[in-house]
């Protein structure tokens, strides 16, 4: 059998803030992005009270900022949002947290909610491989929807045993920090919730 293996959450977790918000504020500027989110709103509020989907609020404000860009100019903009912003991000005990597993042979993998364009450069870094959720694209631009389902909750689950057998490994570990992550806790055997808030 194989040592183990990790999942850590992306958004709050590793890093200090969501990074789609953080993503959004770089690749459009700060009064566009207080104008998009008055505008959506409405939407994220009825998310709230649970009367659409997380993936429906999701591509409401998706399809505001972005439906239409070309996906070589989105693609260019999360290069360069990974290289110069979410190192600052990054939690000082998470990165150490991820070391001492790979120091121990352990399988660490990204799984995040966030689209996976500016989470897979800065992963690469740190030999982790990724699963996220992905943009849909028609004819070269994005249409501000996702394509299959955004990668939250009980989808996290999905994805995971859809690349990995569990089974083949000695022990499961399971890092995450909000609702949208306990199904991937509820699959470790050692779970850790908000492990690294505490520290920058």
């Amino acid at each position: 059998m194989k040592p183990g293996i990790a999942f850590f959450d992306f958004d709050g977790t590793i890093t200090k803030k969501d990074t789609l918000l953080e993503f959004i504020k770089f690749s459009k500027g700060l009064p566009l992005f207080w104008f998009g989110f008055a505008v959506c709103s409405p939407w994220i509020l009825i998310w709230k009270l649970n009367i659409i989907s997380n993936q429906a609020a999701k591509e409401k404000v998706l399809s505001f900022f972005f439906r239409g860009m070309k996906i070589e100019t989105f693609e260019q903009l999360s290069l360069a949002f990974a290289k110069q912003k979410i190192p600052a991000l990054l939690r000082t005990k998470a990165k150490a947290e991820i070391k001492l597993l790979q120091e121990q042979k352990f399988t660490t993998v990204v799984v995040s909610a966030s689209p996976g364009n500016w989470i897979e450069p800065l992963a690469r870094e740190y030999n982790m491989p990724v699963i996220a959720t992905t943009l849909e694209i028609k004819d070269g631009l994005l249409t501000g929807k996702i394509a299959s389902k955004n990668c939250h909750g009980t989808e996290k689950v999905r994805r995971i045993k859809e690349q990995y057998d569990l089974s083949i490994y000695q022990t499961v570990y399971a890092y995450g920090d909000s609702s949208g992550d306990v199904p991937m806790l509820q699959l470790a055997d050692k779970a850790f919730m908000k492990p690294f808030r505490d520290h920058q």
